[in-house]
């Protein structure tokens, strides 16, 4: 035994009063700063608003929700499932929800169901910003990254594939067709005009699905071409989409881009970042693989979250802002960065008293 003396060590032992959740995290932690950010500055009435039903077991407290939705995006977690997990784990996370344990479903059924009014807060949060002095807007930045879809680059054609594809399964499905016919008039004359089931071959049907999404996706592709031909002032009648314009069946507003890997289906993920603070003030999302167009809307979506007001979304492009938070087809959280290099990468000064 050594005569050293050791401070007390007893894992077992109970606390004579119970510990408060202002005890797990520093006051200057990145937790604290977020629940009270959640609690005192937010306006979460469109949020409160959408609870109504006075039956049933009481719902987690949306303000705790939104808190704990915020701090694990700032800390780079989106996963729901891990998410719950931190809540069990990490004294931060106890710090914001108040050792509260919402399961991952409850995480992700929060997220979905306020998707818009979450979107909305980001505005209010870039108002606060610029209120402490954090965004000045003098100088942004521009960046760009492909985020991979969630559909495999094999399941693209080509409309020049698509063209020839059809016309191939046509050309089967005669032929096929026509054998069936000889078969079944041999099968008449041996069993009766009774005889048989009667139902289409399995091979039959499948070459006949085929053939009709091969002209979905054409007819898809045939509009896309005469709604650019409009606004470009053109016939649409006459517009006819070129033998490389793409479509993927599994997703079909992604597009094939080039990445550092290789090529891949992806989307092309768009922000803009202050210069003072790293404080993302707008962001969105294009199915365009450059980034040399994404400069203008990028900027009038940066002006339009300063101004409190909804970006005008260009014509063929899927934008999102922080007033907004989504764009009828998929939301992105402000707060999430691109993970990955950028391509291209652009930026602007302006006046310090611009917005």
């Amino acid at each position: 035994m050594t005569g050293k003396t050791f401070r007390d060590w007893q894992a077992d032992q109970v606390f004579l009063l119970p510990p408060s959740v202002d005890d797990f995290v520093p006051e200057d932690h990145p937790a604290r700063i977020v629940r009270e950010l959640v609690e005192e500055a937010l306006d979460l009435s469109p949020i409160m608003r959408s609870y109504s039903e006075v039956r049933g077991q009481p719902p987690y407290h949306p303000k705790m929700m939104v808190a704990l939705l915020f701090y694990a995006y700032s800390q780079g977690i989106y996963s729901s499932r891990e998410i719950a997990r931190c809540c069990q784990d990490r004294m931060d996370f106890m710090a914001v929800t108040a050792c509260q344990r919402p399961d991952f479903r409850t995480v992700n059924a929060f997220r979905k169901r306020h998707l818009s009014s979450l979107g909305d807060l980001f505005d209010q949060i870039l108002a606060l910003c610029r209120g402490m002095g954090l965004a000045s807007l003098g100088h942004v930045s521009i960046d760009g990254t492909r985020i991979q879809a969630n559909a495999s680059k094999h399941k693209a054609m080509s409309y020049g594939r698509m063209v020839k594809a059809e016309a191939e399964l046509s050309e089967e499905i005669e032929e096929m067709l026509a054998r069936a016919e000889a078969a079944d008039d041999a099968e008449d004359r041996e069993h009766g005009a009774d005889g048989g089931s009667g139902m289409l071959p399995e091979h039959l049907a499948t070459k006949r699905q085929r053939r009709e999404r091969i002209k979905e996706h054409m007819a898809a592709l045939e509009a896309q071409a005469a709604a650019a031909a409009e606004a470009e002032g053109k016939d649409p009648a006459s517009a006819k989409p070129e033998d490389k314009a793409q479509r993927n069946s599994a997703d079909p507003e992604s597009r094939l881009m080039k990445t550092k890997d290789g090529f891949g289906q992806c989307y092309n993920g768009q922000i803009v970042v202050d210069a003072d603070n790293q404080i993302i003030v707008a962001h969105g999302l294009t199915a365009e693989g450059s980034d040399q167009k994404q400069l203008e809307p990028m900027i009038e979506a940066m002006e339009a979250s300063a101004a409190g007001r909804r970006a005008r979304e260009p014509a063929g492009r899927r934008w999102t802002n922080c007033s907004s938070g989504k764009d009828g087809t998929a939301g992105t959280d402000c707060a999430r960065p691109p993970s990955s290099r950028c391509s291209d990468r652009s930026s602007r000064r302006a006046g310090s008293g611009s917005s």
